[in-house]
């Protein structure tokens, strides 16, 4: 297997700082939630930006295509995204 240029590195969006960026590798949830996301626009292969996030649990904006959406903080930890580890 050959290496990447960059590192990549798995966070949930809780974990990302604000305006880091990357590719939605995962979405750990039931049915329901994973549904859910996917009428958001939240799936995998899609590019998604961490906009702001409220401190102590608060709910998580992100941007997806050309849209800003609010999403709970639980939920947010449930999104797993690939990020360049260098950014």
């Amino acid at each position: 297997m050959g290496e990447a240029m960059s590192e990549k590195l798995v966070l949930s969006l809780s974990q990302m700082s604000t305006g880091q960026s990357g590719i939605v590798v995962q979405v750990m949830g039931g049915h329901g939630m994973v549904r859910r996301l996917e009428a958001l626009g939240i799936r995998p292969g899609k590019r998604i930006t961490k906009v702001s996030s409220m401190l102590f649990r608060g709910p998580v904006t992100v941007r997806i295509d050309n849209s800003q959406v609010a999403i709970g903080f639980g939920v947010a930890r449930r999104v797993m995204v690939e990020v360049n580890a260098a950014s």
